[in-house]
């Protein structure tokens, strides 16, 4: 929770209200005036001197109507038990912190914790296909042992199939939200929300006097991109708001990944667009994405025990760890090439075979069994 005092929380409501003031102008006046609420009691003169402030936005930074709408949305926060973080707070998520048009204030409801977290966002088209809830489930399922936040957008089809997954194996989950924290959108999902906010919650900067409107979607996509170290476009049309969040994301230079579909699968052209103009790493797995992000497991996260039976291995592992045991250390690929499997089978088995703790990843790409 901040420790911000009641005038600076208010003084930050109103700048963030006033229009033409955004998130960009919001921190240079900052920066020049140390404080929110120096902000309004410094001259126009001065403030007039900073880069983009001009008179137009002046004048309505002195309007009091916006002091009035920032007490009743102060009201709404005391009222309604919503936390809150400024973007110089330790709290504020690290990764949002260093773009540029981050919010001044977020707010938040439900129980996450993110320090030293591994944060990744999943976003798609809303019309999921079987093909999609299938990548999700597994990716989820391997992935779980490295214990990561799933960022969303709390909508249909692709979002709120990351959330359940994430919730199924006991992942923090976050929905972003493109209105306040006084209604949820789409209604149907409100059967979701005591187990999203036990699991995680929402975050969003929009205000309670917000509506769910197209242009909200697209201003809390930066959010998504900008939360994560990584945004995964799991299926897309050929237009879409996850492509956006993936240009976001490319923007802010996070990798973004994108599950690679049949030509002819109308939500898998957006997917295959990205990976073939190269703003996209290819995804089959979740081994690709702890390859890409240099990911590593600790030793609680693996386990410990060094001797595992076969009869946890399915075939592909079995064959994997038996070439190990004989030849020592080997590169991924020597590993796929001599056991006759394709690259990613061999870094999605090794990735579980590490899970398990029967091998361990070595500088150079280099894999061996304990």
């Amino acid at each position: 929770m901040s420790m911000l005092s009641f005038n600076e929380l208010l003084a930050l409501l109103r700048l963030q209200k006033v229009p033409l003031v955004g998130d960009v102008n919001a921190k240079k006046l900052l920066e020049r005036c140390g404080s929110a609420e120096q902000v309004f009691k410094e001259r126009r003169e001065v403030l007039q001197k900073i880069d983009g402030i001009g008179s137009i936005l002046l004048s309505r930074l002195y309007d009091t109507m916006y002091l009035e709408e920032a007490e009743k949305e102060l009201e709404f926060i005391q009222e309604n038990d919503i936390t809150y973080s400024f973007f110089k707070d330790a709290a504020y998520p690290k990764h949002l912190k260093h773009c540029i048009d981050a919010p001044i204030l977020i707010f938040k409801r439900g129980n996450m914790d993110l320090k030293g977290k591994k944060i990744i966002s999943m976003v798609g088209t809303r019309q999921i296909t079987s093909y999609g809830n299938a990548f999700i489930a597994e990716f989820m399922e391997a992935i779980a042992p490295l214990d990561p936040v799933i960022v969303s957008g709390f909508a249909y089809g692709i979002d709120i199939t990351a959330h359940r997954a994430a919730m199924d194996h006991n992942l923090q989950t976050l929905g972003c939200l493109a209105h306040g924290l006084n209604q949820i959108y789409p209604k149907t999902h409100t059967k979701y929300v005591s187990q999203m906010e036990r699991n995680g919650g929402f975050i969003t900067e929009f205000w309670s006097s917000s509506h769910p409107d197209r242009e909200n979607f697209l201003k809390r996509n930066r959010i998504i991109a900008g939360m994560s170290e990584a945004t995964i476009v799991v299926e897309s049309a050929e237009k879409g708001g996850s492509l956006v969040t993936a240009d976001i994301a490319h923007s802010y230079h996070r990798d973004v990944f994108a599950v690679p579909g049949r030509s002819t699968d109308k939500y898998s052209t957006g997917c295959n667009n990205l990976i073939k103009q190269q703003k996209a790493h290819l995804l089959t797995s979740a081994a690709d994405l702890v390859y890409m992000l240099g990911w590593k497991l600790s030793e609680k996260q693996g386990i410990n025990s060094q001797k595992q039976l076969f009869v946890e291995l399915d075939e592909t592992e079995k064959s994997i760890y038996q070439y190990l045991q004989l030849n020592g250390k080997q590169l991924l690929d020597t590993v796929a090439l001599e056991c006759n499997l394709p690259i990613f089978k061999t870094s999605s088995s090794l990735l579980n075979m590490e899970m398990k703790g029967i091998i361990r990843p070595l500088p150079g790409k280099l894999f061996e069994a304990i």
